[in-house]
């Protein structure tokens, strides 16, 4: 079967989470890595979360991030399947605003670990470039990119310093 070089598999509970989990497909995209989204429940389609997750190995998955709102059982689910790396990313979908998911994610039992992201877009964001410093371990170019990466943003930083300092942001 054809393998994808770096390929991150990006799964979310359902299609109302596409909005925040766009966010990690554009941090990948911009890195030039490979991806997909799929939509796979952990209660309402267990068998075919399964299917999914064993899929996207035979295919090459190197690191799996999952948005999941209210009990956020996705990205656990998705960790007691594989022993890749699983990001959860936690959704605001419930009256509790996302501490729901994001207390789910982080109290993974002993044993078998899901990295908690920050609740929506920012999470989003942190976990597409956790995937990406994740693959960069054994890509030196993906490596130079990220060293690249942060010098934009310093650089960006320091513009809007010195806008700031000359009176041109208020």
């Amino acid at each position: 079967m054809n393998k994808a070089r770096n390929f991150v598999s990006i799964v979310m509970g359902s299609d109302s989470d596409s909005e925040i989990m766009k966010e990690t497909s554009g941090v990948l995209a911009r890195f030039g890595i490979a991806h997909e989204l799929r939509v796979a429940s952990a209660h309402r389609s267990p068998k075919f979360l399964e299917k999914c997750v064993r899929d996207a190995e035979k295919r090459g998955a190197s690191v799996f991030v999952a948005g999941a709102g209210a009990a956020a059982a996705l990205p656990g689910a998705i960790a007691a399947l594989t022993t890749r790396p699983v990001l959860g990313v936690p959704i605001a979908s419930s009256d509790l605003k996302g501490l729901d998911a994001l207390l789910s994610i982080a109290q993974m039992p002993a044993g078998v670990p899901v990295g908690a992201m920050a609740i929506g877009k920012a999470g989003a964001r942190n976990a597409g470039m956790l995937a990406v410093q994740i693959l960069a371990l054994n890509d030196s170019r993906l490596a130079a990119s990220l060293i690249q990466h942060r010098g934009e943003q310093e650089k960006g930083v320091m513009k809007k310093d010195a806008q700031l300092r000359s009176g041109s942001i208020k």
